[in-house]
């Protein structure tokens, strides 16, 4: 009986100490497992739900709820007015579009600017930014940069006309920079910055202040108006630019100063047939 009671002994210890091996190993790997999910939570990025187009738009396309879907976007990288919702991107039903403004490629990101409002058309009121009025000015193959001016472009306008000073008088031909980095809305009657094949046009639409209307209007009516087409990265503050045609040519305008003679005092001498000028301080 002592024999078979130690060999139960025997055999439960061993039975023991080897649920414990593999409880230590089970608990172990859990522990393994739980850190490599917790290190994986952190690196996880956190994201929201956008609208993409589900198919390339061009310009003056309707946005229909069939043209776009849903992706997880990061939310560290969100773009700005991006649509998150249907209520947002359709917020008087799905019955009433949008109109593409900008073109967008299949995959991208539907933006505010990219489309009208609900129900607008891609007219150029619907790109102009609050507080801005659009302002059509009359160009011609020379003056509109020959032709290559596209709807989102920035130009400097430049007015040559006569210069005239404060009594009306005329000083000659003038050319002068009246407004810098003006952006382009539209290029005759259209508004499409997509389309890249110049022609002349005959007017320009431009985004302006109220201000910059009125000196612009100035400027149309008392001279002639030209463009300079402004690099797309081109974010130089450009000071005040002037000139007439003698700066074109190089001419100096001569100043006559008019320089008092000394005064000069001599007392006249006569000696017999000879007279003598002497010279003395005219204080004296």
């Amino acid at each position: 009986m002592r024999l078979i009671f130690g060999l139960v002994l025997v055999l439960g210890m061993a039975l023991a100490g080897f649920a414990v091996y593999m409880a230590k190993d089970y608990i172990n790997a859990y522990q393994a497992e739980l850190a490599t999910e917790r290190a994986a939570r952190a690196q996880m990025v956190e994201t929201v739900e956008v609208y993409i187009s589900e198919k390339s738009l061009r310009y003056g396309e309707r946005l229909n709820l069939e043209d776009v879907r849903t992706v997880r976007w990061p939310v560290d990288a969100l773009p700005e007015g991006i649509y998150s919702t249907e209520q947002e991107l359709f917020p008087k039903g799905t019955d009433v579009a949008r109109t593409v403004i900008r073109a967008m490629e299949k995959g991208e990101a539907i933006l505010a600017v990219k489309v009208t409002g609900p129900g607008e058309d891609a007219g150029v009121s619907s790109r102009l930014a609050k507080g801005m009025r659009a302002f059509a000015i009359k160009v011609d193959v020379s003056s509109g940069v020959s032709g290559f001016l596209r709807p989102g472009d920035r130009v400097d306008v430049y007015w040559t006309g006569q210069a005239t000073n404060a009594n009306g008088e005329r000083l000659g031909d003038l050319t002068k920079l009246i407004e810098t980095t003006v952006r382009l809305l539209a290029i005759d009657q259209t508004a499409d910055g997509e389309r890249n094949q110049a022609s002349i046009a005959r007017t320009v639409t431009v985004e302006a202040t109220p201000l910059q209307v009125a000196s612009l209007a100035q400027a149309q009516a008392t001279g002639r108006l030209s463009l300079a087409l402004v690099g797309a990265e081109d974010d130089e503050v450009v000071g005040s630019v002037e000139v007439d045609r003698n700066d074109l040519l190089g001419v100096q305008e001569r100043q006559i100063v008019a320089v008092e003679a000394a005064k000069v005092c001599t007392v006249r001498t006569r000696r017999g047939a000879e007279i003598i000028d002497t010279e003395i301080d005219c204080n004296e």
